[in-house]
């Protein structure tokens, strides 16, 4: 019975994932995914109590590693500002690639949070993002300062841009079907363009 459970389970959300990648979100139905699922409306709500928990079950786990290797990576930044070697912590960093590497590797959930979420409580996934990276970005310039670094002035304005468009532009892989091979080559000339832009903006 466990085994049945599961199995239908894995149907359940391959059906899921090929329904909102079809149709999006929004227009997704619960009918269609129960039928390519062999089974019952009345029987798929036994697994997923709405839409969106079906949703949610698709996205949060590779969401959740995102944000741990997020965390990773600003804790990283900021303990270079007590180096030396900080000048070439910039000139050696591969965030990008790292990022972009993890999102390759759980694909069909990012294609589902950038591309299909639109009436979730996802839709606004990347704007949130640049939003953290905004915060993480005020604080990696604060702390650089109290360490004895000259930084120069950026507006909330100005930086807000920046970032936003340097966020887009990694998503822009997903969004453009790239493979992973293309993606990061593409990561490593985002590094190219931004790093030394970033350096010249905030003084580094």
């Amino acid at each position: 019975m466990v085994r049945d459970k599961k199995a239908h389970h894995a149907l359940i959300m391959k059906a899921a994932y090929e329904e909102f990648r079809k149709y999006g979100f929004t227009d997704a139905s619960m009918r269609r995914i129960a039928y390519a699922s062999g089974m019952s409306a009345s029987g798929l709500y036994k697994h997923f109590e709405s839409k969106e928990e079906m949703f949610s079950a698709l996205v949060d786990p590779a969401i959740d590693g995102m944000m741990t290797l997020y965390d990773d990576l600003a804790k990283k930044e900021n303990e270079t500002l007590n180096l030396p070697e900080t000048k070439r912590a910039w000139e050696d960093t591969s965030s990008t690639s790292i990022m972009l590497d993890y999102i390759y590797s759980h694909l069909d959930a990012f294609k589902l949070i950038i591309c299909s979420s639109q009436g979730t409580r996802y839709a606004n996934f990347v704007h949130d993002i640049a939003l953290m990276e905004e915060k993480n970005t005020h604080e990696y310039i604060a702390n650089a300062k109290k360490n004895g670094f000259s930084v120069n002035e950026v507006s909330d304005e100005e930086l807000h841009l920046l970032v936003t468009m340097n966020i887009d532009a990694v998503v822009a892989a997903v969004e453009h079907d790239f493979t992973k091979e293309q993606a990061m080559h593409y990561a490593k000339t985002l590094e190219k363009f931004f790093i030394p832009g970033w350096r010249a903006v905030l003084g580094f």
